[in-house]
């Protein structure tokens, strides 16, 4: 099986948590048939071979990225713009998927980034708390209930054909602590470095957006030297 047919079943099979923290709720669109073939025309464009990629772990999907798309760092301005993939699900975009795509497009554009790495996250399914986008590390509950969730779904990515000896991690500081955690029980990869968050970069330091995406440039060539 390739890359891509084995992340397409992931994402049509994935479920989100058993259990959640009181008053959160899961951003889960790929129970949509819609988005499940939107899933799969990426993947289909993109991963449809054997070759191994290294993975950006970001924290979970947010509510005008992938929590629409279903596809990682992707809101539908890119999806459409961007990848040329159409759809129906308007022309939202996020800070993320704005900075994420600069970062593509620096490094190419997305059939050069693409064939090297895959974006992730600790938890494929996001998070929702009082209408607001919720990180899985804010909710101390939330927290401790994610971990095997996340352990079995990084697990089961790894399988898509990963690289591992090294790993990026989107969003240093809490994102990061978990993952270290993690790698450090269950040693998933060799070697894990980090990024700032793209939402912290445009959010706080965007007069310095261009040194930021060389930084990630930087990282991105540290591993296919890897």
């Amino acid at each position: 099986m390739s890359f891509a047919d084995k992340a397409i079943a992931f994402f049509n099979d994935l479920k989100p948590p058993g259990r959640l923290a009181p008053g959160v709720k899961p951003l889960y669109p790929h129970k949509n048939a819609g988005i499940q073939e939107l899933i799969r025309q990426f993947f289909n464009r993109y991963y449809a071979d054997e070759q191994k990629r290294f993975i950006l772990i970001g924290i979970n999907p947010g509510r005008f990225g992938a929590g629409i798309t279903g596809i990682n760092f992707t809101a539908p301005k890119q999806l459409d713009t961007v990848l040329g993939i159409p759809h129906n699900l308007g022309d939202s975009s996020e800070l993320s998927a704005e900075f994420i795509y600069a970062v593509i497009e620096a490094f190419g554009g997305p059939s050069a980034f693409y064939k090297q790495f895959y974006l992730g996250s600790v938890s494929p399914v996001g998070f929702i708390k009082n209408g607001k986008n919720l990180n899985y590390y804010d909710d101390p509950i939330l927290l401790e209930r994610i971990r095997p969730y996340a352990v079995q779904q990084l697990k089961k990515q790894l399988e898509f054909g990963i690289n591992r000896s090294i790993a990026i991690c989107i969003g240093g500081d809490k994102n990061l602590r978990f993952l270290q955690g993690i790698n450090q029980q269950y040693r998933f990869f060799e070697e894990l470095k980090a990024v700032p968050h793209p939402r912290f970069i445009l959010q706080y330091r965007r007069a310095d957006k261009a040194d930021f995406i060389l930084q990630y440039l930087e990282e991105l060539a540290y591993c296919i030297k890897k």
